[in-house]
């Protein structure tokens, strides 16, 4: 069984990597001029013990914004990026 201290150490690892994929997706999107303005780490998600957690939340976007998005993705499958 972990420590609370264990416990609150794997936590703040899990936010910080979260906190990366979120800057890394906002940057990857922002290449291809998409913004989601909503894109953030999901806050209810941080205070589980889940290990999953935390979740990141795309959060809501326009009809153009989803096109684009949608385009984005398909030219980068085209392209022969699976990924």
């Amino acid at each position: 069984m972990m420590t609370t201290m264990e416990r609150r150490r794997a936590t703040e690892g899990r936010v910080r990597a979260a906190e990366d994929a979120v800057a890394r997706l906002k940057e990857g999107l922002s290449g291809v001029g998409i913004t989601l303005p909503s894109l953030r780490i999901d806050p209810v998600s941080c205070a589980g013990n889940e290990p999953a957690a935390p979740l990141v939340d795309l959060g809501r976007c326009n009809l153009d914004t989803a096109l684009r998005l949608s385009a984005a993705l398909e030219m980068q499958r085209q392209a022969g990026h699976d990924g």
